[in-house]
């Protein structure tokens, strides 16, 4: 069997087993944040480890109990929000205590005698930033688009969307790509594979409000901001990666990497389809 035929195989297989998985989370809202605290967890790490390997040091568990601790805390928020528990006393220890934590990362730097603090501090909280907050932001997203009731189809097609302008752009760009859209971070991504992809991801967009009953306008805007988004997210790894000289974020996913490989475009994402959804819901109170 050829190396290329292998590594084919490989990929299809652990391919299938993380479709397995995020298919199998979507049953219902416990499956699905334990997902987002499976990405934010090995997400963080993944992002420390490349943070050192540019001669940072941040302080890894120190930062993954922050952003955890920023994880549970929004967490806990939905679920008092949407009614699934009264946990209103959890919430606010879940604040206080990522209020200290992050304030820890400044004071740990004290007496670690280190000649570079402020790389240290940066990159701690940046991993915090970085990975924690969108996933963090995703445990809304589903719920709003859903009107606070926990509907598998409404986080399938989000992803869907994600996954959408990435095909689409894949496949655009490989058959009609000649002018480059970032060769500086990504010398294979193309202006016309961009546009395919957001095409790719209206199109998906259509087919969530065509299944869901809901308005076109909806999912196609979050579609739009979702697409755009993706690319973003994907060139913003790649940066990371290329100052780190790595090929991939990490290896839990044989042939398809790390955590981030797989989901650098949700996570990127997350925070503009939250303002999006926001903008709405207050365009539709006037």
């Amino acid at each position: 069997m050829s190396d290329k035929l292998k590594n084919f195989i490989v990929r299809t297989l652990s391919g299938a087993v993380l479709l397995a998985i995020v298919l199998g989370a979507a049953t219902c809202f416990d499956a699905y944040w334990v997902l987002l605290f499976v990405i934010t967890t090995i997400g963080m790490w993944e992002f420390y480890k490349m943070a050192e390997a540019v001669d940072c040091h941040p302080r890894k568990m120190l930062g993954l109990a922050t952003g955890l601790a920023l994880f549970a805390t929004m967490l806990l928020v939905v679920m008092e929000v949407a009614g699934m528990a009264d946990v209103g006393m959890a919430a606010i220890a879940g604040v206080v205590c990522f209020i200290l934590l992050t304030f820890a990362i400044f004071g740990v730097e004290l007496f670690a005698m280190s000649e570079r603090p402020l790389r240290n501090v940066a990159s701690t909280l940046l991993g915090v930033v970085y990975v924690a907050v969108p996933m963090a932001i995703m445990t809304f997203i589903p719920l709003i688009l859903s009107g606070g009731v926990w509907e598998p189809w409404c986080f399938l097609f989000y992803l869907f969307i994600v996954w959408g302008n990435d095909v689409f752009a894949y496949l655009v760009g490989i058959t009609l790509g000649r002018h480059r859209l970032c060769e500086r971070i990504s010398p294979k991504k193309s202006w016309e594979g961009f546009l395919g992809g957001i095409a790719g991801a209206l199109g998906v967009g259509a087919v969530a409000a065509w299944m869901l009953g809901d308005g076109y306008g909806l999912w196609l805007g979050l579609a739009a901001v979702v697409a755009i988004t993706s690319v973003v997210g994907d060139l913003v790894e790649s940066m990371f990666k290329r100052e780190a000289g790595i090929k991939d974020s990490g290896n839990i996913l044989p042939g398809h990497g790390g955590m981030l490989d797989r989901f650098d475009a949700l996570i990127y994402s997350a925070p503009f389809a939250l303002v999006y959804l926001i903008i709405v819901e207050l365009v539709n109170m006037l």
